[in-house]
């Protein structure tokens, strides 16, 4: 299981974006697509503070926020501790 968890839909270009960004950095994420998955969607909400959009992150299952938030960590170098590393 990885540290950091996205909430994404199949449908979301943002939700992709970050993906690919989390991929570049090598940084291992667990996905929940709530559009496969209707049952995510209390827990989501209640993680999320009712966060309504996606994508949205959690570290250790503690909600950090959207995109904007996660690229803000990694340019402060917050996110090194999630880096995989061979």
């Amino acid at each position: 299981m990885s540290r950091l968890t996205i909430y994404s839909t199949g449908t979301c270009p943002m939700c992709e974006k970050s993906k690919k960004l989390l991929q570049k950095w090598t940084i291992p994420y667990d996905e929940i697509r709530l559009d496969l998955d209707s049952s995510e969607h209390r827990r989501f909400s209640e993680l999320t503070n009712g966060a309504r959009m996606v994508p949205q992150f959690l570290i250790d299952g503690k909600w950090i926020g959207g995109f904007t938030e996660l690229t803000e960590m990694h340019m402060e170098d917050e996110l090194n501790d999630l880096v995989e590393t061979e």
